[in-house]
């Protein structure tokens, strides 16, 4: 079993640091009021501006929160099921801080592969894909791949029951191994 697993919004909660970032300058923004994936347009900021804001957060990678508190041991426990590579999309010169992150954080994964758009996911030959964007999910489901989506404000009107919806990782665990037995 190939298990592909995201890190913004899956390991590292990286919308919080940015969050902090945008609430000094613009509107002030909670993550309560993000309700979908593009939710940047609904405060009219350039989705340029806010992915270099948000490679700008990971300079600090230090301060970026994980997603929730056992996330090195769900880690750990899906590596014991499959083989868990990191599969990020971003900008190549966050790679390092991202890296950085994951091992200050002690996650279990095999290979690091990053891609330029997150689309391109869906391309790569992984048996299950762990992931929060709507966009990704639904790329991944067009490629008739396992998706299971990590819960997440901006996800939770995806509407294709085909991606399992997961509150926490370690349930990824049992969808995996449903999946396997199907």
């Amino acid at each position: 079993m190939r298990i592909a697993l995201d890190v913004d919004g899956v390991l590292a909660d990286v919308i919080h640091s940015w969050l902090s970032y945008n609430n000094k300058t613009r509107t002030v923004i909670l993550k309560s009021d993000i309700s979908e994936w593009d939710f940047w347009k609904k405060y009219n900021i350039n989705k340029f501006d806010f992915y270099k804001e948000l490679s700008t957060c990971w300079k600090s990678w230090k301060d970026i929160p994980p997603t929730e508190s056992k996330i090195s041991y769900a880690s750990k426990e899906l590596s014991k099921i499959g083989t868990v590579d990191i599969v990020t999309a971003r900008e190549d010169s966050t790679h390092d801080d991202v890296k950085n992150w994951l091992k200050m954080h002690d996650i279990v994964f095999k290979n690091y592969v990053g891609v330029a758009e997150g689309t391109e996911k869906a391309k790569l030959d992984y048996d299950v894909f762990i992931d929060d964007s709507p966009i990704n999910a639904e790329s991944m489901l067009a490629q008739e791949k396992s998706v299971i989506l990590y819960d997440q404000p901006w996800n939770t009107a995806f509407p294709d029951p085909r991606a399992k919806r997961i509150y926490e990782l370690t349930k990824a665990i049992d969808v995996i191994e449903e999946i396997n037995h199907s």
